[in-house]
């Protein structure tokens, strides 16, 4: 069983390293001398930053992040994949609270996790957030550009449209 997490960070922040097309995506949490990495996919890092934006819009706005802040931080060992998000607004403390649960293997019998996912919780500012969706926003769009008839990623070859039967390549 891996490692949970529960923090109160200083930094939290998301960004991916490879080409475009191979790049793997990070969350990642830094309290004091602990740096957590969690390996998440493109689409978790939108969905999130999509989600958080919504969240901050029924909010006061939030004193905004030094861009440098929401920079990934070395190391870039993910501690495990994860597999599920949840988000919530704490009132009381004015935080956002994001919880990250690891990606396990079912069994294949029973359809059951065949051990218990590690989670991560992290507390995080208003303020971190603006920061982390300015971020997300910045990291997702950083990839191949998109064919504009189908919507696919189109890659450095060339990009065989599907809705052109084929025919034509872009």
């Amino acid at each position: 069983m891996n490692a949970s997490y529960d923090l109160h960070p200083d930094r939290f922040a998301t960004g991916a390293i490879g080409e475009p097309g191979q790049r793997v995506f990070f969350l990642q949490a830094v309290e004091d001398d602990e740096v957590v990495t969690l390996r998440v996919e493109k689409q978790q890092v939108a969905a999130l930053a999509e989600y958080l934006a919504g969240i901050l819009a029924d909010l006061p706005p939030a004193e905004p992040v030094a861009p440098t802040e929401a920079d990934l931080v070395e190391p870039l060992t993910p501690a495990w994949t994860v597999g599920a998000l949840a988000v919530a607004y704490d009132e009381s403390s004015d935080r956002v609270l994001i919880v990250a649960e690891e990606l396990v293997a079912l069994d294949d019998d029973t359809g059951e996790p065949e051990e218990e996912p590690a989670s991560a919780r992290f507390h995080v500012t208003r303020a971190q957030v603006t920061g982390f969706i300015r971020r997300a926003v910045e990291v997702v769009r950083a990839g191949r550009p998109r064919c504009i008839i189908c919507g696919r990623p189109m890659d450095p070859g060339g990009h065989v449209c599907p809705r052109s039967n084929g025919h034509s390549s872009r």
